[in-house]
């Protein structure tokens, strides 16, 4: 898990309440509470309780985005190469040796000869370790401590390095060389761009060459084309490093090593504390329900996290069709967070555990917390299905700070406990109600689809509440734990006994973490006009009016590329992180209508869109030309009486998977800050999803294409245009023998009865 930022109240510090700067003019921790001064000397005393609880407190952007941080978005642990990465855990191990005398800073899992005698907690004080650490690193090998960067390590680079850990986490940890600020190639002019862009277009049509015959030819084409002026050409190395940051490194994408078992002791996973091991795995939903947009009846998927010591089912989703890589992410996120109350639960569904009163955990959330277990899980196990094994999950892993590895093939054991979880919730609950389809389809009924009457909604109401009132409190049985297996236990009780077992580290991480589990694209410039291009689509926002044109100030792997997220459920707006202030701005599709009043669309739907378009031989200048492709993909064209007829059930699946998803999509979303946006971005930002009926899918989808065709009018012609004459008005205009009408008078003299 990323480690959140600490709030600095070092006297000095500036930090932000409710949209108003203060500095802290001085702390008394003795009294737990800080005194806070404005720009206009108006003085407050508040606690720190008061400031960790406060939910419009932020650090200033003045201290929150120091050093390389100021100005680029933040560095992360990916942004180290591999061999960086184990240089800067080396250096968090001595970091943990001497804070807590054992490197892996858990005293309950001590290393072999751990705490050696000069980092005994117990008997050394912090300056001591510290001194210790300085004249154990300074009586190493020379060479070897130079390898290791841990040559030139004094009493004050451990405080450094120690408050960065405590900031940021392992990367705290890195050297700042590692990942310093990218200044860009002088050298490469706008000739010299051209030529290495010719280059590039033609080795795509020949066969694999060397850097070396790259740079021949980028020679080459610059003599030729330019042959007036004196231009030089950077060296191999300036063309090989710019090479390789603009179109890659060219060979075998970097393969991700995972391992095929768990830690096994004599043949069998050890678990002894919650979160250990958290089970995952995803099976058909043994009941019809209907979706929210035509009522049809239809199969959802359910996926489930189980943690293996107290047999708690920490979370769980319900997906149309079927799942994702990002609706896993977000289920892992689900387990670190504590569930809210709902509205129809009573007093005795609330917050259960006696060593964490359920009045601290709300003051802590701002919400009555139901009596479910949350915490940050450590290993994560689960099955071969594609959706557990592709890259997206591994860098999931790396930002919730947790293993994600698959079960050994042929191996139920590794995961009996989820398994025999979906057999005791089947014949528990899903038996009971209607719409019940069974293991078998001979043994099905006659018609469980006309006998669903529940939505998703509704099932997932109801799954919510059986496992917080009946699952959380039920007997395990000859599940019950090997230190008291004749004992009467539960999961909740087995969760309270954690507490004293193993205590309980209440982290809830920020709401910001949804934005971090989403897909990331690396994008090289954004455009002048057009703004970030995204899976085919173009997204723009005023947001990237200061950065646009320019390359991104980060370095590491990815230097000089912007970060842009994506949420495959919901494309109609993708994400970025100001590098200033590092909050998250929504960019909406440049071809959403100006009221961004639009159907939801998925992936899915944008592979479609793209295929029929490059089918029909379409090449739009701008996305605006995609909306009518794409609303008559959504459907708008079709009149709703011909709907049942002539859509097939597997198209109108899909239109309800997008409304679902897209749903759940804004149910993960934070709530945005309240900043002054154009309609359209605002719009864009807000999914209105929320069980939307075919009509009004319908009727919204005719209302986007309308506002579209009005659009382009009102840009083709800017002021009304004037009625056409009537029909032989120049001709009657141009005729020499067209006799005047009789009540005409010519030079005031009256008509030929006037005498």
């Amino acid at each position: 898990m990323r480690t959140a930022a600490v709030l600095d109240l070092s006297p000095g510090a500036a930090l932000v309440l409710d949209g108003r700067e203060w500095t802290v003019e001085r702390r008394e921790p003795e009294l737990g509470r800080v005194h806070l001064v404005r720009d206009d000397g108006i003085r407050q005393p508040v606690t720190f309780r008061f400031l960790a609880n406060h939910p419009n407190c932020r650090p200033s952007s003045r201290t929150a985005a120091q050093g390389s941080d100021r100005g680029r978005q933040p560095k992360t642990v990916q942004d180290l190469e591999p061999g960086r990465r184990e240089l800067a855990a080396l250096r968090l191990a001595h970091i943990l040796e001497v804070e807590t005398g054992f490197r892996g800073g858990d005293p309950l899992h001590p290393g072999s000869g751990e705490p050696k005698p000069e980092y005994d907690p117990a008997t050394t004080t912090l300056t001591s370790r510290r001194l210790a650490k300085v004249a154990e690193l300074a009586s190493m090998d020379r060479q070897q401590a130079k390898l290791l960067g841990l040559d030139r390590v004094g009493y004050r680079t451990l405080i450094r390095w120690d408050r960065r850990r405590r900031e940021a986490g392992l990367v705290g940890c890195a050297d700042e060389r590692w990942l310093r600020k990218s200044g860009g190639h002088p050298s490469i002019t706008e000739e010299i761009r051209e030529a290495i862009f010719a280059v590039r277009a033609e080795t795509l049509h020949r066969s694999k060459v060397t850097m070396r015959t790259r740079a021949r030819m980028i020679h080459q084409y610059v003599n030729e084309a330019f042959p007036d002026r004196n231009i030089a050409v950077p060296s191999y190395q300036t063309l090989w490093v710019v090479w390789r940051e603009w179109f890659g490194p060219g060979g075998s994408r970097q393969r991700y090593a995972r391992s095929a078992e768990l830690p096994a002791k004599n043949g069998h996973v050890l678990v002894h504390r919650p979160g250990q091991v958290v089970a995952l795995d995803t099976t058909v939903l043994p009941v019809m329900v209907r979706e929210s947009v035509f009522g049809d009846p239809v199969k959802c998927h359910l996926t489930l996290a189980m943690d293996v010591h107290t047999h708690s089912l920490c979370a769980f989703r319900l997906t149309l069709v079927s799942d994702q890589s990002v609706d896993v992410a977000m289920l892992l996120r689900d387990v670190m967070l504590p569930l809210p109350m709902r509205a129809d639960w009573g007093k005795e569904l609330e917050w259960p555990y006696p060593g964490l009163p359920a009045a601290v955990v709300a003051e802590f959330t701002g919400h009555k917390v139901a009596g479910l277990p949350f915490f940050a899980p450590e290993t994560v196990t689960t099955d071969h299905g594609a959706v557990y094994r592709n890259h997206h999950l591994v860098d999931v892993q790396r930002v919730l700070g947790c293993n994600i590895l698959p079960s050994r093939v042929l191996r139920p054991t590794d995961k009996s406990a989820c398994e025999r979880a979906f057999g005791a919730i089947r014949s528990l609950l899903f038996e009971q109600l209607p719409g019940y389809t069974g293991v078998d389809p001979a043994d099905r009924g006659t018609d469980p689809e006309g006998d669903a009457v529940l939505t998703i909604d509704e099932m997932e109401h109801v799954i919510a509440t059986w496992i917080v009132a009946v699952w959380q409190r039920r007997r395990l049985g000859e599940h019950a734990p090997t230190w008291d297996p004749g004992g009467d236990h539960s999961p909740n009780s087995l969760f309270a006994a954690s507490f004293a077992q193993a205590g309980f580290a209440m982290e809830i991480p920020s709401a910001e973490l949804f934005y971090e589990l989403l897909p990331t694209h690396y994008v090289r410039k954004i455009d002048p006009r057009r703004g970030v291009k995204i899976r085919g689509l173009w997204y723009d926002a005023p947001v990237l009016d200061p950065y646009r044109g320019q390359r991104s100030t980060r370095g590491g792997q990815h230097k000089g590329e912007w970060v842009i997220r994506r949420d495959p459920r919901d494309r109609r707006s993708v994400f970025f992180q100001d590098p200033l202030a590092h909050d998250w701005h929504p960019l909406p599709w440049t071809g959403l209508p100006p009221d961004g009043q639009a159907p939801a669309f998925g992936d899915a739907r944008v592979r479609e869109l793209l295929k029929k378009v490059e089918a029909c031989g379409l090449r739009p200048r701008t996305d605006d030309e995609l909306l009518p492709v794409l609303l008559e993909l959504l459907g708008s064209r079709t009149p709703v009486s011909q709907w049942k007829t002539q859509m097939p059930k597997s198209a109108r699946t899909d239109h309800a998977r997008e409304v679902v998803q897209a749903a759940a999509s804004q149910a993960d979303r934070p709530p945005e800050k309240p900043t002054p946006q154009p309609a359209a971005v605002a719009a864009a930002g807000e999914a209105v999803v929320t069980s939307l009926r075919w009509p009004d899918r319908k009727r919204q989808a005719a209302e986007s294409i309308d506002s579209h065709r009005r659009r382009r009018r009102e840009q083709a012609v800017r002021g009304r245009p004037e009625p056409p004459p009537p029909l032989g008005e120049a001709y009657r205009q141009r005729d020499l023998f067209l006799l005047p009408e009789e009540d005409e008078e010519e030079d005031g003299h009256g008509g030929p009865d006037a005498e």
